[in-house]
């Protein structure tokens, strides 16, 4: 018995995770909001997927700091993005890779495979500073006037949609602008926020239908998290409100019903899509690859099975 076990349980040469990964970001998203929120969307990935609402951001509670950790799998000592709306570090990075920028998810991912198809879309023009352009098929920000109503939030979905369609990514990321713009305008935990909440869920849910007619979804994973979250008008200190984020992911190789008691921070993030990606990430990164979301699996002779929690 023993040594079926052992034959059974032999690990697979290296590989990925999924064949696609749809990296779904929410500014302002905190996770007090996620059980008065209607988000069926959201909710059923949850419940048939990993998640965790303790993922703790960075000092300060506030945007480009914590997106770029969320790249660059370390924290602003390291990288150097400090403030909300940093467009190049305060702080001079510890390294920096040959696309002259701290490492990220995103050239590792283009170096360790030149092939692969990447996408990046985004509403808040900020984004555009936090990586390395070059390493990108892709990388827009989407002005609300490709919408017929000027919605922002809705023409980068509508724009990620056609190039999930177009160009089947391997990667792709698609960052919105809300619901912060409403925290700050109407105010966190306001009937503002959870009706903009419920409008995300279905953008969402378009995304991933696209995936489905894209033929992509049997090989996917669905990430989606917040930089921050917020109380009253505003965010950048150091509440749970504001400093506890979801991080939710879903599809291929996801245990389902998966609540993570680990402690996940902010750069744990890029970790854990390196770990997807069976990428080896830099020495620099303090980031931990969130492994128990995962299951394993093993084959002998070409066959698939004893898929086992990864430890």
């Amino acid at each position: 018995f023993l040594t079926l076990f052992l034959l059974c349980c032999m690990p697979l040469q290296a590989q990925w995770k999924a064949k696609h990964v749809i990296f779904i970001g929410l500014d302002g998203w905190g996770s007090y909001s996620v059980e008065k929120a209607s988000t069926p969307i959201i909710k059923y990935m949850m419940e048939n997927g990993g998640y965790t609402l303790e993922k703790r951001t960075v000092l300060p509670s506030s945007s480009a700091v914590n997106w770029a950790t969320m790249f660059m799998g370390a924290g602003p000592e390291l990288h150097g993005y400090t403030t909300w709306g940093s467009k190049e570090p305060d702080l001079p990075p510890r390294i920096t890779n040959h696309y002259g920028m701290f490492p990220s998810i995103w050239g590792l991912l283009r170096d360790k495979h030149p092939e692969a198809e990447i996408g990046y879309f985004c509403q808040w023009d900020g984004l555009m500073y936090l990586a390395e352009k070059a390493a990108i098929n892709i990388m827009e920000c989407v002005p609300g006037s490709t919408d017929p109503d000027g919605w922002k939030d809705r023409a980068v979905v509508s724009r990620s949609i056609s190039y999930i369609k177009e160009a089947k990514p391997n990667f792709v990321g698609i960052f919105l602008d809300e619901p912060d713009h409403v925290g700050h305008e109407s105010g966190h935990d306001t009937e503002g926020y959870y009706e903009k909440m419920a409008q995300l869920d279905g953008y969402i849910s378009s995304i991933v239908e696209a995936v489905k007619e894209a033929g992509m979804y049997e090989d996917a994973i669905f990430v989606l998290t917040s930089d921050h979250g917020g109380i009253e008008k505003g965010h950048g200190g150091m509440t749970l409100e504001e400093m506890n984020t979801p991080f939710v992911v879903f599809g291929k190789g996801v245990q389902k019903g998966f609540k993570l008691e680990d402690s996940m921070m902010q750069y744990d993030v890029a970790a854990t899509l390196a770990y997807i990606f069976d990428l080896e990430q830099p020495q620099v990164w303090t980031g931990r690859a969130m492994k128990g979301f995962f299951l394993n699996k093993y084959k002998i002779n070409d066959q698939e099975g004893c898929y086992l929690p990864s430890g």
